[in-house]
C-alpha cells in the first residue's frame, strides 16, 4: 500500500506542479524558437544562393561582372534605338499631314503654274520637283558675228545619285541650227558646281533673231545613260545686246522639241606609254537609229585616228545584220608615241551597211586633245591610268556636229610624197 500511495501522491503532486508551471514552460518552447528561425534563415539564404551560383561558373568574378555590364549596356542601346525609330516615324507622319494641309491653299498664280499649265499631277508640297538654278551670261559681238555663252555656276541641283549628290555638267547648243554642241567639265559629287567656262558660236544677226540658246544640265554616269537634271531655253529675239546679260534662272523640266536620239556606244581605251600602244575595244552599241525599211539596221563601227587634225589611221569592225543593239567586243591596236598621243584625236563613227547603195552614217563621237566634256574626260582618264583599260558609254552625235567641231583635213601624206 505505501508503494501504491506514493506514486499516486507523487503523480497528484506532479500534476499539480505541472499545471502550475504550464504557462511558463510551454510559451518559450513553442513560440519563440519558431519565430527566430523564420526571421533569420530567409535573408541569409538569398546571398548564399547567388554566391553558390557564381562559384559554379568556371570564370573569374571580374569576367562575370564584365559580361553582365556589357549585356546591360546592349539592352540600353536597343531601347534607345527603338525610341529613336518611333520618333522618326512620328515626325514623318506629321510632315505628310502638313504637306497635305499646305496643298489646300495653293492657287494657279504660282510660278510653277505659269511654267507648267497642266498642274493636275504636280505635288507642290514636295521638294523633289526642284531641279536647281543656273547662272549664265550672254554676249554678242556684231562686228565678229559671234555669240559668247558663259556657264558660270549652278546651285541647289537635284540629287540624282544614291548618295544624295550628282556629277553635273552642262551641254550648250543653239537651235534650230544645232551645228555645234559644247560641254563643260564634269564635277564629281556636288550640287553646286562652279564652271566658269565660255563657248563661242558664229552666227549672223539675222539668224540670231530666230535662234534659241539651250543649256542642259546632265548627271554624268560612266556605265549608263546620262540623266538630265534640267534645262534652260533663252530666246535671242528682242534682246538688247548693248550690254552683257548675266542672270540666275531656275532649271525647267527638259523637253524633247529637237532632240534626236542617235543611240549610244560603249568602248574602252588603253594606252601603254612604254610600248607606245593605243588599244581601242569596241564593246557594244544600243538604241541605234533605224535606217532600213524593216525597222532595223546593219551597223558596223569605224575607228579612225587623226593627227594634228589630219586623217591618219583607221580600222573597222565586222557588220552586224538586222539589229539596233549590236555587240562587237573587237579590239584594235595602234602605234602611237607619247609625243603623238598629245596631238591625236580618236573618231568613232557608226555606219549602216547597204549592199546596193552608199553606206549611211548613223552617228559619230570623237575624243582627244580637241574634245570637250565627257569625251575629254574619258581621254584624260585613259592618260592618267596607263596600262589599264577605261570603258565608258557615249551618246552619238550627228555627223554634221562632229565635222563642224573637228574640221578634219585630208589624210597625212606619206613620207616619200612630202615636199622637200
Amino acid at each position: 500500500m505505501p508503494a501504491v500511495h506514493q506514486p499516486i501522491a507523487n503523480s497528484s503532486h506532479a500534476n499539480g506542479s505541472a499545471t502550475a508551471d504550464l504557462p511558463t514552460t510551454v510559451h518559450p518552447i513553442t513560440i519563440i524558437p519558431t519565430t527566430q528561425t523564420n526571421t533569420t534563415i530567409n535573408p541569409a539564404s538569398v546571398p548564399n544562393f547567388f554566391d553558390d551560383l557564381l562559384h559554379q561558373i568556371p570564370l573569374p568574378l571580374w569576367a562575370i561582372y564584365t559580361i553582365f555590364a556589357v549585356g546591360a549596356l546592349l539592352i540600353l542601346i536597343c531601347c534607345l534605338c527603338i525610341c529613336i525609330c518611333c520618333c522618326k516615324e512620328k515626325k514623318k507622319r506629321h510632315q505628310k499631314k502638313d504637306e497635305k494641309i499646305n496643298l489646300i491653299g495653293v492657287n494657279g498664280n504660282t510660278t510653277t503654274a505659269l511654267v507648267q499649265p497642266d498642274v493636275a499631277d504636280v505635288d507642290y508640297g514636295s521638294t523633289e520637283q526642284q531641279r536647281g538654278k543656273l547662272l549664265y551670261s550672254l554676249e554678242y559681238n556684231a562686228a565678229l558675228s559671234e555669240l559668247t555663252v558663259g556657264i558660270k555656276e549652278a546651285n541647289s541641283l537635284k540629287a540624282m545619285d544614291l548618295g544624295g549628290s550628282s556629277d553635273p555638267y552642262v551641254k550648250v547648243y543653239i537651235c534650230p541650227d544645232k551645228s555645234k554642241t559644247f560641254e563643260t567639265k564634269v564635277f564629281r559629287k556636288t550640287l553646286k558646281p562652279i564652271f566658269n567656262e565660255q563657248f563661242s558660236f558664229q552666227i549672223s544677226k539675222s539668224s540670231l533673231l530666230k535662234s534659241t540658246v539651250v543649256m542642259k544640265v546632265f548627271d554624268f554616269n560612266r556605265f549608263a545613260k546620262h540623266d538630265i537634271i534640267g534645262e534652260l531655253r533663252f530666246q535671242l529675239s528682242g534682246v538688247d545686246w548693248n550690254h552683257v546679260i548675266e542672270e540666275w534662272q531656275d532649271l525647267a523640266e527638259p523637253t524633247k522639241l529637237e532632240e534626236e536620239e542617235l543611240g549610244e556606244i560603249c568602248f574602252s581605251l588603253r594606252y601603254v606609254p612604254t610600248a607606245s600602244k593605243l588599244t581601242v575595244v569596241i564593246l557594244e552599241a544600243k538604241n541605234l537609229k533605224s535606217m532600213d525599211i524593216g525597222g532595223f539596221s546593219d551597223p558596223y563601227v569605224k575607228v579612225q585616228l587623226a593627227l594634228d587634225k589630219r586623217k591618219w589611221k583607221k580600222r573597222k569592225t565586222s557588220m552586224k545584220k538586222k539589229t539596233l543593239s549590236p555587240y562587237y567586243n573587237e579590239s584594235f591596236t595602234f602605234d602611237v608615241t607619247f609625243e603623238q598621243i598629245q596631238r591625236v584625236n580618236l573618231v568613232i563613227s557608226v555606219w549602216d551597211h547597204d549592199a546596193m547603195t552608199r553606206n549611211d552614217a548613223m552617228g559619230k563621237i570623237f575624243l582627244g586633245c580637241d574634245a570637250a566634256g565627257n569625251q575629254l574626260r574619258h581621254w584624260a582618264d585613259m592618260l592618267s591610268n596607263p596600262r589599264r583599260p577605261v570603258a565608258q558609254w557615249h551618246s552619238l552625235l550627228s555627223d554634221e556636229q562632229v565635222n563642224s567641231t573637228l574640221s578634219l583635213k585630208k589624210k597625212i601624206p606619206l613620207r616619200h610624197k612630202l615636199p622637200r
